[in-house]
């Protein structure tokens, strides 16, 4: 048997690097668009399967077997075992349990969280391939990461092999928008505590993502606390206004089914265009009360025209009031109290759920949550 090029160490360090650039290349790619398919047809059905078998120890098999083959291109990817002998044979537990279990976890056990998925009775063959399908139950998706091994080995490409490791990692990314996280409940939340973890929270780019959910989960606390409202009506980040029926990005509602106010959020300052294009969307509901929360308040350079057209919305039944976030939030916590503040921090939590946000989102209020 002819050596393989790296020495076990080697090897998983190789394989933890390639895994690592591909992921971070998948996560770069998703926040900014939508993911795009590199493969298509029943290869790419192949991947999807393999990837989310309801097996749980399939879900390791690409991202081990393609990392492996992409650090060593003398590997045989389909064998799992290095006494199976033979060219390319090679210990793939190894990769999986030093790379690809220590990625799983990092990522909120995305793949099941196994801590040795390799040692697990469908994986305890010397390799993935049909003469070992009668040790399985779960044939289809065996047959599965078959088509997709095989089709690696037999093209013997390391850009064809990369290609399928994307995919792969582009339907673990897919996973995580399914993925519970965990958000530490603190026992005390002072305010100056919660106002800080907002401000950490909101300062990273989310297109608005987080000051959506900040925003929505402190309309729906005040709404409860102080029975203002009976619920605060809203959409996804990427939904327009107008597809979701609702005339801003909140609505909060009384029990009768009355919009008592809105709430329009942006990410950025407001602008008199901003205010004159919305107004004009509310005016039709026949709202009267409206806030604007904006990360950092009227833009400078709008501000005078941007309060004179409150001051004629006043005379035309409207009350519109413009704030920055903090200074909102500041103001409503400190109302609330340490009970309502330990609720709204939960209820941010349910909010990222809720409307999926995406996994870097919740993982961070979770750490922040955690450093209370």
């Amino acid at each position: 048997m002819p050596p393989a090029r790296h020495a076990p160490a080697d090897l998983v360090a190789q394989a933890r690097g390639i895994l690592e650039g591909i992921w971070k290349d998948v996560c770069e790619e998703a926040r900014g668009t939508t993911l795009l398919d590199c493969l298509e047809g029943a290869l790419l059905q192949s991947v999807r399967a393999a990837v989310n078998s309801p097996t749980k120890s399939y879900r390791y098999v690409l991202p081990t077997q393609l990392a492996a083959k992409l650090a060593d291109a003398s590997l045989d990817c389909r064998c799992l075992q290095a006494a199976r002998g033979g060219k390319g044979a090679f210990d793939a537990r190894t990769v999986a349990h030093e790379v690809v279990v220590a990625f799983d976890q990092f990522n909120n056990s995305v793949l099941g969280g196994s801590p040795e998925p390799y040692v697990n009775n469908p994986l305890r063959v010397p390799e993935v391939s049909a003469r070992f399908a009668g040790q399985q139950k779960n044939k289809k998706d065996w047959a599965a990461l078959c088509e997709v091994l095989g089709a690696v080995q037999e093209r013997g490409s390391a850009d064809f092999t990369r290609t399928v490791l994307r995919q792969a990692l582009m339907e673990v990314y897919r996973r995580l928008a399914q993925v519970h996280v965990v958000y530490p409940a603190p026992k005390r939340v002072s305010l100056d505590a919660a106002v800080g973890i907002l401000r950490g929270f909101l300062a990273a780019a989310s297109g608005g993502d987080r000051l959506l959910a900040v925003s929505s989960a402190l309309s729906a606390v005040l709404g409860r606390r102080f029975g203002l409202y009976a619920e605060v009506r809203r959409g996804n980040i990427t939904a327009a206004d107008a597809s979701t029926g609702l005339s801003a990005d909140l609505e909060c509602v009384s029990q009768a089914g009355e919009t008592v106010l809105v709430v329009e959020v942006k990410d950025r300052d407001v602008t008199i265009t901003h205010v004159r294009s919305k107004m004009a969307d509310i005016r039709e509901k026949q709202v009267s009360e409206i806030f604007f929360v904006a990360q950092q308040g009227i833009a400078a350079s709008d501000r005078q025209a941007v309060l004179e057209h409150v001051a004629r919305e006043f005379v035309g039944g409207h009350n519109v009031y413009i704030t920055d976030v903090l200074t909102l939030a500041a103001t409503a916590l400190s109302l609330l109290g340490e009970p309502g503040r330990r609720e709204f921090v939960r209820e941010v939590g349910c909010q990222l759920d809720v409307y999926r946000s995406d996994i870097v989102h919740r993982r961070a209020w979770s750490d922040l949550l955690g450093s209370l």
